[in-house]
């Protein structure tokens, strides 16, 4: 370890590294004008990295160059129980691969600590309405994951350096803010002890959320936080810092949601993609971190890599109000101010682009119908088509039947908004004041309230809010990531035949991040996102037909009663926060949480696999046609793809319907239809998992057509060289059983929405070799990299449609495999003619080069594992 810079920490018996001297050291007056992102790493740089590279790494920070990689050590990963249990699956099989190959299986251990949160497993089957909807769901939780949580129950006990906190306890978002962030670590080396900022990735994509800490926290698919885990670097290019200065307050009335659906909006326009950003200035200094946390949540819907804000006294306040300990507190600050932390040593630094954006311009907002950054402000709304034919609507009602654009589904869920309670004692209020009104739930809409923590629970009844809540069906269903993840379990069967006999246009309202269609529920065919009151008020309404604005829910005291009437103050909402959030109930919480449980230790360092699991299942990762050589010779196109496909279309994660291809196999696997559970838990069982590829039903691949030439809707792939149109699980079925290669041809933003690893694990699996496309999202090019997948990227003004493909075509891939190097894609039209296309490849550093060439993350740790063994030995 470098000790050049190591300093005592002035106050404590701790020592520090000191980045600022470092930075001096080679360019006087630098460190003043670095942005908080750049002090972060380097200080990582000067703890962590080789001595040998750490003037050179330093300097591209400084010079706010982009010419080499440097190493980012994060302190810890956080996981959710999908991809964290995914993640340990493929652990769990790379030590059966290494025992196959007489290696010490017991050896491979994550190196950094891992912390894994079971909190994405839960549906909504029972909504609010039900008083014990929250047994009900736990109970049909656990009985349909026996297989996940028996196999993730093991990886506690099997593995060194993983914690796990069992469902039905929070979010990975909001305990990682609420209580395991500590901002600042302090750990022990050989020389003592020292403190440092804390740091992070985390298996989901909203993993910024803590970065409204100042804790850089970075999502990454599951690959990239195998390669974390397994103690390597995550090796970087020095990102765009983006300076947000805020200026301003919001209006009366206005959330944080409302608030952040205008920044995504503004943020999309300035094309932040990729970017880390830095909220300062006025603005930012009066927003409580639960309005930062709103902010920094929504982070990949903007597009950024990051969304920071400076520690300061809202931090200091907050770690108060959430029951850290006095010492962590004042190591916070200490360390802060000592080091370059503190948002007063910020105000000299200096950004390659300042946006400056005016929370006193944010009004009342929706996001929607399908992207979360197509604001909507609720004043707008029948102009925008939105609102309207309310008439109609009610005559519908009054006839008993279901009026056009139900809301069939209203949730309040857990990461962007339940993390604020200011949001939530507001749907508190507005539900009291609405209760008070005689005002109840259409019975079509299924209601929920899902809390990201159990905390949430305390206040609201601390507040006397819980029941008015609960007397409007936004009873508490889950402590979980639910409907915004597509949990949001099944509609009455009576609703659902309404539905299908009418073919009515029916949506969903969420106060959540996400709204692609499809995802939140297989018959709500749009969705819009809102904050909680909304979301609370919608379901009043029942249709997104009515002007939420101007339209009265019901006539009282011969006057109609308007949003207005029912909307809490400024001044209620603070009161009610002020009397009712108080430390005691953190430490109620999470101080039994986090109790150290007595180390236990697995029977075997080897995993028993269970054969007839739909859920755990040894990958095949090292074996079979995955082991072979990837040519990219003689590639035939398993889809051709407009722009913004999503992860949900590589790889959805919501409810498995009978007639898709995973629910057909689950029935042959003796599974009853009820217990088919949702694509994202069986993603440990590689056989389900491969099923769910490109099984969205709101794809549109364009090598299927109808008679019209129009791109025809649904699953569905077309099998070359015979032209034969099928569903795509028989599609890659049949390429399979042939060998094969396949690529995928895609237009601009390809792989943008949740971080999922199945999206490129499942490409792979089908024999895909390379994706060329217009551009790339950060986290899933990554992950086709994890795989072994190549990323290849069209050059300006050229894409599938200048080319005129049309999915008969085979494909090679020439050209020497360097960072970004231009490559030929040489394309074999079927009438005889080549055309030869330079593209750029999207391996970006020597990193990435080496993980694609050895065929992927674990396989090259595979390699190096037993090399490094066999030259121990």
């Amino acid at each position: 370890m470098n000790t050049r810079y190591r300093k005592s920490l002035s106050g404590t018996s701790l020592d520090y590294f000191d980045a600022r001297a470092a930075v001096e050291a080679l360019r006087p007056g630098a460190w003043a004008t670095l942005p908080y992102t750049a002090r972060v790493h380097a200080e990582n740089i000067v703890r962590k990295a080789d001595p040998a590279i750490i003037d050179a790494c330093l300097l591209q920070l400084i010079d706010r160059k982009r010419e080499r990689d440097f190493p980012w050590f994060p302190a810890r990963v956080v996981c959710h129980d999908i991809l964290g249990q995914t993640a340990l699956v493929d652990l769990a099989g790379l030590r059966d691969a290494i025992a196959d190959q007489g290696g010490d299986p017991a050896a491979v251990n994550p190196v950094v600590p891992v912390q894994l949160i079971v909190d994405h497993s839960l549906a909504v089957e029972c909504g609010g309405y039900d008083p014990d909807a929250f047994a009900k769901n736990r109970a049909i939780e656990d009985r349909r994951n026996e297989d996940r949580f028996h196999f993730i129950d093991w990886t506690r006990t099997a593995f060194d350096n993983v914690d796990v906190i069992p469902a039905g306890n929070g979010i990975m978002h909001q305990i990682n803010l609420e209580k395991m962030s500590p901002v600042i670590q302090v750990q022990d080396d050989k020389h003592g002890k020292v403190a440092f900022p804390d740091t992070c990735v985390g298996t989901d994509s909203h993993t910024p959320h803590v970065d409204a800490l100042g804790v850089i926290a970075v999502g990454v698919g599951g690959l990239e936080a195998e390669n974390v885990m397994l103690g390597r670097a995550s090796m970087m290019r020095l990102p765009d810092i983006v300076g947000v200065e805020l200026s301003g307050r919001p209006q009366p009335g206005i959330t944080a949601t409302d608030v952040v659906l205008a920044l995504t909006e503004f943020l999309r326009r300035e094309k932040v993609v990729g970017a880390c950003l830095e909220f300062y200035g006025e603005g930012a200094a009066a927003l409580t971190i639960g309005d930062r946390a709103t902010i920094s949540n929504m982070c990949p819907e903007y597009g950024a890599t990051a969304a920071l804000f400076y520690i300061d006294r809202q931090t200091i306040d907050y770690l108060k109000l959430t029951g850290r300990s006095a010492e962590q507190v004042r190591l916070v600050e200490t360390y802060a101010k000592t080091a370059g932390f503190w948002a007063d040593a910020l105000e000299t630094a200096q950004y390659e682009r300042v946006l400056r954006f005016d929370l006193s311009t944010v009004v009342r907002n929706l996001a929607g119908p399908s992207n979360p950054h197509r604001r909507l402000p609720t004043s707008q709304l029948a102009e925008r088509g939105i609102a309207g034919n309310l008439r109609e609507a009610r005559e519908q009602e009054a006839a008993g039947l279901m009026p056009d654009g139900a809301v069939i589904i209203a949730a309040i869920t857990s990461c962007t908004n339940t993390s604020n309670p200011r949001n939530v004692i507001a749907a508190g209020l507005l539900a009291r004041k609405a209760r008070k009104l005689g005002l109840k739930r259409k019975p079509w809409v299924k209601t929920s309230l899902a809390p990201g923590s159990k905390v949430v629970e305390l206040y609201l009844k601390e507040a006397g809010l819980l029941e008015d809540l609960e007397a409007l069906g936004f009873g508490i269903v889950a402590f979980a990531c639910t409907t915004c993840n597509g949990m949001s379990g099944a509609l009455d069967p009576k609703i659902q035949q309404e539905i299908v006999d009418r073919d009515l246009y029916t949506t969903a309202v969420l106060s959540g991040n996400r709204n692609f269609d499809g995802r939140i529920h297989p018959y709500a065919k749009q969705a819009f996102l809102a904050s909680p009151p909304l979301v609370v008020a919608y379901a009043i309404a029942g249709t997104i037909r009515f002007d939420i604005e101007q339209d009265w829910f019901t006539i009282s005291a011969g006057q109609g009663v308007r949003l207005k009437d029912i909307w809490p103050s400024d001044e209620e909402i603070d009161a009610v926060l002020a009397q009712a959030v108080k430390p005691a109930q953190f430490n109620q919480v999470y101080v039994p949480m986090f109790e150290k449980r007595a180390a236990e230790r697995a029977a075997s360092p080897l995993y028993d696999w269970r054969p007839q699991s739909t859920y755990i299942r040894r990958p095949p990762y090292w074996e079979g046609a995955l082991a072979g050589e990837r040519t990219l010779r003689g590639m035939r196109p398993l889809a051709l793809l407009p722009d913004n496909i999503t992860t949900d279309h590589l790889s959805p994660s919501n409810a498995i319907l009978p007639d898709s291809a995973a629910g057909e196999y689950l029935a042959k696997m003796g599974l009853p239809e009820e217990d088919f559970n949702s694509y994202a838990t069986h993603r440990g069982d590689h056989l389900t998992a491969q099923r769910a590829t490109f099984a969205n039903p709101k794809l549109f691949n364009e090598m299927v057509r109808n008679a019209d030439g129009s791109v025809r809707q649904g699953s569905l792939a077309r099998v070359e060289p015979e032209g034969s149109v099928m569903r795509m699980w028989e599609a890659i079925e049949t390429y399979m059983n042939r060998r094969q290669p396949l690529i995928i041809v895609a237009g601009a933003d390809y792989g943008q929405g949740s971080s999922r690893d199945w999206a490129a694990k499942g490409v792979r699996l089908a024999g895909v070799e390379a994706i060329v496309a217009e551009g790339f999202e950060r986290i899933h090019r990554t992950n086709l990299i994890g795989m072994g997948v190549l990323p290849l990227e069209f050059k300006p003004g050229t894409d599938r449609n200048t080319l005129g493909l049309d999915g008969t075509e085979v494909y090679d891939v020439v050209g020497e495999r360097a960072p970004r190097a231009d490559l030929t894609l040489v394309i074999h039209r079927r009438n005889g003619e080549t055309v030869r296309v330079p593209v750029t490849s999207r391996l970006d550093s020597d990193e990435e080069v080496s993980i694609y060439e050895a065929g992927g993350v674990l396989q090259r740790f595979a390699k190096d594992f037993l090399e490094g063994t066999a030259e121990a030995s």
